[in-house]
């Protein structure tokens, strides 16, 4: 036999919510600040330090391949008898030439590589070919200044 609505109706019993976040899963707004306000101080002290320790490491790889670059133009040099010209360039050490007694490519990658900033090494040669100078002109690639760093090769 069919029952009544009434008596084959169930009421759930109501769950007890003590606490507002109980009900709503969330987070309360101060909550939310305190995170933010750690999170702000964390980076505010580590953040320095870390971007600092990135620059040092970029100027130390820039350092690097100023001595492998003047390594292979050493190697050049003992080859041709001078220096690559200004005109000529570090494309020299791997861009094989009608010089006489060229024995490249002098860099081991095949290719000139670019400063840690992502722009050319500058290079300069004197005019009798015996003395050069590379130079990275450093993030800003303005070289010299204030805030910049300038990496020599001699």
């Amino acid at each position: 036999m069919i029952q009544p609505y009434e008596t084959s109706h169930r009421q759930r019993p109501k769950a007890d919510y003590s606490h507002p976040r109980d009900r709503d899963g969330g987070f309360t707004l101060v909550e939310l600040l305190v995170v933010l306000v750690i999170l702000s101080l964390v980076m505010g002290l580590v953040g320095p330090r870390v971007l600092s320790y990135l620059g040092d490491a970029r100027a130390k790889t820039a350092q690097m391949q100023i001595e492998s670059l003047s390594s292979a133009l050493d190697l050049f040099f003992l080859d041709i008898g001078r220096y690559p010209t200004e005109r000529e360039g570090l494309a020299a050490l791997v861009e094989p030439s009608s010089i006489p007694g060229w024995n490249g490519p002098y860099v081991q990658q095949g290719r000139v590589p670019v400063d840690p900033w992502g722009k050319p090494y500058q290079y300069r040669s004197t005019a009798t070919g015996t003395k050069f100078d590379i130079r990275s002109l450093g993030p800003e690639g303005s070289g010299g200044g204030s805030g910049t760093i300038d990496i020599t090769s001699r």
